[in-house]
């Protein structure tokens, strides 16, 4: 998890699936993602895409990639929570 505009951010990757869970920052209380934007920079070697990222669930952004994330990309996430905070952080997968 990585702390990004006064929350903490947990990566998540399945196939083109990209899920960013969301909670209070140090702990596993869910923070409630419905009034949230975000979206991701995919970069694997040359390619780059950029995807929507959408509340989903509880705690939860997500969007699918065109193609399958690869095991070498970095992912930036940028975030703006309900409460007007944004930020931007960078994982790597």
């Amino acid at each position: 998890m990585l702390d990004v505009a006064g929350v903490d951010a947990e990566l998540m990757t399945a196939g083109n699936t990209v899920t960013i869970n969301v909670f209070v920052p140090n702990t596993a209380k869910p923070v409630p993602t419905d009034r949230f934007t975000a979206a991701a920079l995919l970069v694997s070697g040359s390619n780059r895409e950029t995807i929507s990222l959408t509340p989903w669930g509880e705690n939860s952004l997500k969007g699918d990639a065109k193609n399958p994330i690869a095991p070498d990309a970095t992912i930036t996430l940028t975030i703006k929570t309900a409460e007007e905070k944004s930020g931007q952080v960078k994982f790597k997968k």
